[in-house]
């Protein structure tokens, strides 16, 4: 076992903690790096860039706030030089469904020469648990500008477990594996298995664009953020990505977590506890 640190660019996010907690377990050292570490990494300061990679072997990449964005290629780019300039072995980066920037940000780590894999997942079940729909899930009502188009809603702990078995196989090296879950279904339909899971009504209401953008501004997201989830929404969620795909089985040989079973078992952890 290489007793290099495993780099993990996001530590504090869902997938990054989940990376982390896996590779301890199985006696992996790590380095957590964000902007408030102690090694901080902040993709808006390249200088801080080469401490937290001092050292590592390997990374595993998550781009702040969406590699949607169109500054996400060129800072994959100019990240994956510097990896191949201190002799990192290998790149994991987590990707996006059907957003052009994220490819872009794929090519570009693909044309940097250094090892890689690319991890694309669907929209994640763990949002109605641990992120931004969790409010919504709570005051019984959750309102968003999404329309009855189905997505193929993936597990965290899903993608935890094939960045983890890439980041520790190189058998996994050049591979792109898009992560879905077993089916798809619409925000409306997630919310009911959600409902249904807890024991109590939750509804779903589509709202306009609009008013999406005013609540959120409301509860003080900032605009940046507001712009991207407005974008992911209305722009993204238009049906491109509802055909269910089978990374999770071509990584790890079993089937992805459906997302019933997501909603049982954060409602058996107390999750939406009140």
């Amino acid at each position: 076992m290489d007793t290099q640190p495993i780099l993990i660019i996001g530590g504090a996010g869902k997938t990054g903690g989940r990376v982390d907690s896996r590779l301890r377990q199985r006696g992996f050292s790590t380095r957590l790096s964000s902007r408030s570490t102690p090694i901080p990494f902040d993709w808006a300061d390249p200088a801080s860039w080469p401490a937290a990679l001092d050292g590592v072997a390997k990374a595993y990449v998550t781009y702040y706030p969406d590699v949607s964005l169109p500054s996400a290629a060129a800072d994959i780019a100019a990240l994956a030089a510097l990896a191949g300039k201190v002799g990192l072995q290998h790149l994991v980066l987590l990707s996006g469904r059907g957003e052009p920037g994220a490819q872009d940000a794929e090519v570009a780590l693909q044309a940097s020469g250094v090892p890689w894999t690319i991890v694309r997942s669907s929209w994640f079940n763990q949002n109605f648990s641990e992120g931004y729909l969790l409010d919504g899930v709570m005051s019984g009502e959750i309102a968003l500008p999404a329309r009855e188009v189905p997505e193929p809603f993936v597990d965290v702990d899903d993608i935890a477990d094939v960045v983890t078995a890439a980041l520790t196989d190189a058998r996994h090296i050049g591979k792109l594996y898009e992560l879905t879950g077993p089916r798809a279904i619409t925000f409306s339909q997630a919310v009911a298995e959600v409902s249904r899971a807890v024991g109590r009504p939750i509804t779903y209401q589509q709202i306009s664009g609009e008013d999406f953008a005013a609540g959120m501004r409301g509860a003080g997201v900032p605009d940046d953020i507001i712009h991207l989830l407005d974008e992911l929404f209305t722009v993204t969620l238009d049906g491109r990505n509802c055909a269910v795909q089978h990374g999770v089985m071509e990584a790890l040989g079993r089937p992805a977590k459906d997302f019933a079973d997501y909603a049982r078992d954060a409602a058996a952890a107390n999750a939406w506890r009140i």
